[in-house]
């Protein structure tokens, strides 16, 4: 996770948005979000959202308690009702949606919320960051 930045000017806060096969390690999850966020920019992480049939894989929840973060779920649903530049029919065939990463990182941004990192996709596991809009 990236440190607070140093200026007196607020940090926006990131989301992370995370897709992932069973059986993922925290390892592979870790991986990806440390690629993802070299490429965010600034901004202090404040969620890592997945979608709610992935919100008890170990890796997911292993990787968000080495970051210290509180993992959010959403229905595959609600997923599905948000737009994303990089939607996928095969996560839709096996998901229930077209994305999980991108959806729930917008989502967990909160109205507002603008994607910095498009989905970023590793062997297992898939992540986006999304920025919240209110800062």
């Amino acid at each position: 996770m990236k440190p607070a930045p140093t200026s007196n000017a607020p940090a926006a806060a990131l989301t992370l948005g995370v897709g992932a096969r069973r059986g993922v390690t925290p390892d592979e999850v870790l991986g990806l979000i440390g690629e993802a966020l070299a490429a965010a920019g600034p901004g202090v992480v404040a969620v890592l959202a997945t979608v709610d049939a992935k919100a008890a894989e170990p890796g997911i929840l292993a990787a968000a308690e080495r970051l210290g973060l509180p993992v959010r779920a959403y229905p595959a649903v609600e997923l599905a009702g948000q737009g994303v530049p990089n939607p996928s029919a095969a996560v839709r065939d096996t998901a229930g949606t077209g994305s999980v990463a991108e959806a729930a990182a917008l989502l967990a941004a909160g109205p507002g919320g603008v994607l910095v990192v498009p989905k970023r996709k590793a062997p297992r596991v898939t992540v986006a960051i999304a920025r919240n809009g209110t800062v």
